[in-house]
C-alpha cells in the first residue's frame, strides 16, 4: 500500500504544469508586424543549362534572376611562366531586387556578373567621389644648357732624337 501512495504521489507531480517555457512558447510568432507570404513564384531550368526565376512577397518585396553559359577564353600560365589560351564554360547571372525599408523608403538594386566581375546598380549604393579641380602640373623649366667651351691651342710636339735610328733591326 505504500509503494502504492508513493507511486501515485510521483504520478502526480510528473503530471502538474511546469513554470518552464515550452518549445512552441519559446518560439511564439511576433504578431507586431504582418505575415510575409510568397505570392508569385516562377523557376525554369533549361537543358542548355541556362535558367531563370523570380519570386514576389505580400511586402513587395521582388527578386528575379537569369543565368546563361558562356564560353570565355581564359589565359593560363603554368610554372615556368610560359601563357597558355584556353576556352571554358562559365556562368553569366544578372538580375534585380526591389524591396521597402520598414521607414517606407524604396530600393532598387540590379547586377550583372560575368567575366567583368560582379557590377551592382542602385540609386542607394555609394559613388566614388568625382574631382572636381585641376590636378597640379609640374612647370616646365625652358633654357638653354650651358656649351662647354672650346679652347684652341696646339699639341706640343716631341722634339727630334739626336740620333739616327741604325743597328740590329732597323
Amino acid at each position: 500500500m505504500k509503494l502504492f501512495l508513493i507511486a501515485a504521489l510521483l504520478a502526480v507531480a510528473a503530471a502538474a504544469p511546469s513554470s518552464y517555457k515550452t518549445e512552441e512558447k519559446k518560439y511564439e510568432k511576433d504578431y507586431k508586424y504582418p505575415e510575409i507570404v510568397v505570392t508569385s513564384q516562377s523557376d525554369e531550368r533549361n537543358l542548355d543549362g541556362s535558367s531563370q526565376w523570380n519570386y514576389a512577397q505580400s511586402d513587395y518585396a521582388t527578386r528575379a534572376e537569369s543565368q546563361a553559359q558562356k564560353k570565355f577564353v581564359v589565359t593560363k600560365v603554368d610554372d615556368y611562366g610560359k601563357e597558355t589560351k584556353e576556352e571554358v564554360y562559365g556562368n553569366t547571372n544578372q538580375g534585380s531586387s526591389y524591396w521597402v525599408s520598414p521607414e517606407g523608403e524604396k530600393f532598387t538594386l540590379t547586377w550583372v556578373a560575368d567575366d567583368a566581375g560582379f557590377q551592382p546598380k542602385g540609386a542607394h549604393l555609394p559613388v566614388a567621389p568625382v574631382h572636381v579641380y585641376e590636378l597640379p602640373v609640374a612647370p616646365v623649366h625652358e633654357y638653354e644648357l650651358p656649351v662647354a667651351p672650346v679652347h684652341e691651342y696646339e699639341l706640343p710636339v716631341a722634339p727630334a732624337l739626336p740620333y739616327s735610328r741604325t743597328g740590329l733591326g732597323y
